[in-house]
């Protein structure tokens, strides 16, 4: 069919006159890009599919929106698709669950990597969560079904349960996060781990590691000043939005440098909703108050209580 006959014809539209047929017309070589808008330039650079023992691809884009952090994220966040996570050991063990290590990068950009805390809740064989259903009082679940298997322990109710606390803990990191309080960086959620801010210190030689626990401390009079100090401001506005932490010690708040940070929250309890939430905060009171006393400060839990409420009501 001529070039005449394919204009004339009903289901193909007509060509323009400076339409060129010749089938030796000069194509420019696949290297010259003169004409070519530097918008749609880039370079290609192709990854390893091959993964090592202990690597897998990173799980920022596989999980909801809604199980990523709250924004602005931090500028430390790694959110590339062709990023990889490298287990680097296991940084604690506990009867609930176990933190590990876990360096996200990008090969192509492994400057820009960061090494993030992995907990992971423990399968239902291998866990008890010691007082949950005081702790849970007040709480509710979507399905009704799951509420019942939960109750009666079934397989499938500790599988529901490792579940939801592990959501719980995402829950309250997100929402003391946007609060201002001091709490580790919730990264992102995927099933029954969480991926959260690494807490550290640098020592004199440079080296980095895990921000000490406050019980493995011996601060300075002044620091352990300061330190109750931040404490009371954060025991008050949880308690303004309605939350206990419902297990505070020493032993799950991180002393990095001049500031504390509160972690371990899958316990956190409705200070109204829980009939036991005055308790597990006199409770919380007294645990904070008898550490900050073994070490010279004096403090009364019960002051400290009807500070607290005062904030409250």
């Amino acid at each position: 069919m001529s070039h005449d006959d394919l204009s004339q014809h009903p289901q193909h539209p007509a060509f323009p006159d400076e339409f060129i047929t010749d089938p030796h017309r000069h194509v420019p070589p696949s290297d010259d890009l003169g004409d070519v808008d530097d918008r749609f330039v880039f370079d290609f650079r192709p990854y390893d599919d091959d993964l090592a023992d202990g690597q897998r691809w990173s799980t920022w884009l596989s999980v909801e929106p809604l199980s990523r952090g709250p924004e602005p994220l931090p500028d430390w966040v790694v959110t590339s698709q062709g990023a990889i996570d490298t287990e680097l050991g296991v940084l604690k063990t506990g009867k609930e669950a176990d933190v590990h290590l876990v360096e996200r990068a990008d090969p192509l950009d492994p400057d820009a990597g960061v090494v993030m805390a992995a907990k992971r809740y423990r399968s239902p064989e291998h866990r008890s969560f010691h007082r949950a259903a005081s702790y849970t009082e007040g709480r509710s679940m979507k399905r009704t079904r799951d509420e019942r298997a939960v109750k009666r322990k079934s397989t499938f109710g500790r599988q529901v349960a490792a579940g939801e606390w592990a959501v719980s803990e995402w829950a309250a990191l997100v929402r003391f996060w946007n609060l201002g309080l001091p709490v580790p960086y919730p990264v992102q959620i995927d099933g029954t781990e969480i991926l959260m801010e690494w807490i550290t210190v640098v020592d004199e030689d440079g080296t980095v590691r895990t921000a000490p626990r406050l019980a493995q401390t011996r601060p300075a009079p002044e620091l352990l000043a300061a330190y109750f100090e931040q404490l009371t401001d954060a025991l008050a506005t949880m308690v303004q939005n309605g939350f206990v932490h419902g297990d505070l010690s020493a032993y799950n708040i991180l002393a990095a440098g001049e500031r504390l940070v509160v972690i371990d929250l899958p316990q956190i309890v409705d200070l109204v909703g829980n009939l036991n939430g005055m308790d597990f905060l006199q409770r919380d009171c007294a645990n904070i108050c008898g550490w900050f006393r073994s070490r010279g400060l004096d403090v009364d839990e019960h002051e400290l209580f009807a500070e607290l409420m005062a904030h409250a009501f």
